[in-house]
């Protein structure tokens, strides 16, 4: 039998081998990840738009394409009106809200006929997306730009496809029921379709969190930040989410998700690949991988960009429990999204998609979860027992710690330089230290639910789960 000193030199090398294999994945997703960060930041620069509302106006109001805004609800009394009323409020020449119920259980349908005397009418439209059975349409008569769907429940996608039949304008916008889209939003993301109509088939903008500010009447009123943590943290989230990482894959013509919650695209291009895939939770990423694939396969010369300062303000969970549930549905939607089209993985028939955008989800999605979580429970262990040099478990710590914090760090530079939105400087240190803060046991559990999302995947739990609403701070 092999005695514990015979057995050290060979845990020795495992340990080394494991933790060298950590190391390493971590500093490359970290050279990668301040890439990102300098790229992100000469395109910010770049492209920063026109500050004054009226010369925006004047500028791009006049060439503007209809837009159609695709807004799918299920159970959202405490937000839908206050959202509708600020989507019809946009300041956009010519644009329509088509607001579906998707078989809501709550008195979300109700609460949209008395805010806006909604009465049944005719509509006739396309049946080229596939969705559940409508049972009603309603109009507003004074509010001739709102166009409300009652339909049988079939999930996002589903109510995504039937908005898209109704709808009639060129561009379409997708936008979530618990959203709010700042007045010139329209007019600042429609930018590249303008400039580049032939090319151009998709745009993503900002979305930003609304915990914290003050809403009056359907609009933003006050930049605050939030006093829920949870919510604070997720306010770094997605600051190095968009400012960053999107920002940065759209300049490298490589973008893989434009955000559900507020994203546009040609109608004719959706709907030449049979609308929003149905059955999907991750059907924004899944859109956008398909325009991918369909463009690439026909040869086409397209774009799909992320333009960062139309932004739209969204509520984030502050329950550990709801956080947690859409975390790990995000992660099976994106693993989903791979296995899907894992032919296109390092295939030299969809170029830079294959290789970088699915070379990146590989290793991010796909394996980052299990190499991050086993990182933090082995290499500890190793160096506790004594089978580990000091050196190993020092870099892994700051490979794991050190370049979050310049991450989050940086993402919050790049937002106060650049785009300037949070008000005062105790904002501004309120997120200094939460960009600290997330590193240090809000991005392990964020691994934790992702692995989560693994299991569920693995084991084919399709439930969306409930995502509670805590209503918009009003003024």
């Amino acid at each position: 039998m092999m005695s514990w000193a015979d057995a050290l030199p060979a845990l020795a090398r495992w340990a080394r081998f494991i933790a060298g294999s950590v190391i390493v994945m971590g500093l490359a997703q970290s050279v990668f990840n301040l890439w990102q960060l300098g790229l992100a930041g000469i395109a910010l620069r770049r492209k920063r738009g026109i500050d004054d509302a009226a010369q925006l106006w004047r500028r791009y109001a006049g060439n503007a394409p209809a837009i159609a805004l695709l807004v799918p609800a299920y159970n959202e009394t405490l937000t839908i009106v206050e959202s509708v009323t600020s989507l019809i409020s946009l300041q956009y020449p010519s644009f329509e809200v088509v607001v579906v119920n998707d078989g809501s259980t709550d008195d979300t349908l109700a609460a949209l006929v008395a805010a806006f005397d909604l009465v049944p009418i005719e509509r006739a439209h396309d049946n080229i997306a596939p969705h559940a059975p409508i049972r009603n349409i309603y109009g507003a008569p004074h509010q001739p730009r709102l166009v409300v769907v009652d339909k049988e429940n079939g999930g996002k996608a589903d109510a995504l496809n039937a908005a898209l039949n109704l709808s009639r304008a060129p561009i379409v916008c997708s936008v979530d029921a618990d959203s709010l889209l700042e007045p010139d939003s329209l007019l600042r993301a429609v930018g590249p379709f303008q400039h580049d109509p032939e090319r151009v088939i998709a745009v993503g903008g900002t979305v930003r969190l609304a915990n914290g500010c003050d809403i009056k009447d359907g609009r933003l009123t006050r930049v605050g930040t939030p006093t829920n943590l949870l919510a604070l943290l997720q306010t770094i989230e997605y600051l190095r989410a968009f400012l960053m990482a999107r920002l940065a894959w759209s300049e490298v013509r490589s973008l893989l998700i434009i955000s559900g919650a507020f994203g546009l695209f040609r109608r004719d291009a959706v709907l030449e690949i049979g609308g929003y895939r149905l059955g999907t939770v991750g059907e924004d990423m899944e859109l956008v991988i398909r325009l991918h694939r369909h463009n690439l396969a026909l040869k086409r010369d397209y774009r799909i960009e992320f333009v960062p300062e139309p932004v739209c303000w969204t509520q984030a969970p502050e329950s550990l429990s709801v956080l947690a549930r859409q975390r790990a549905r995000w992660h099976r939607g994106a693993l989903e999204t791979f296995v899907g089209h894992s032919d296109m993985f390092f295939n030299p028939r969809f170029g830079r998609i294959g290789f970088l955008g699915f070379g990146y989800m590989l290793a991010v999605d796909v394996l980052g979860p299990l190499v991050e979580i086993a990182g933090y429970l082995l290499v500890p262990a190793f160096w506790i027992l004594g089978v580990l040099d000091r050196e190993y478990f020092f870099a892994f710590l700051a490979i794991s710690f050190g370049f979050g914090v310049v991450m989050s760090v940086g993402a919050l530079a790049l937002e106060e330089t650049e785009l300037r939105r949070f008000p005062d400087v105790g904002s501004l240190l309120t997120l200094m230290g939460a960009a600290i803060v997330e590193n240090f046991g809000y991005r392990q559990l964020n691994n934790l639910w992702r692995l989560w999302g693994t299991y569920q995947y693995v084991s084919r739990q399709h439930a969306w789960g409930a995502m509670a609403r805590a209503g918009f701070r009003r003024a």
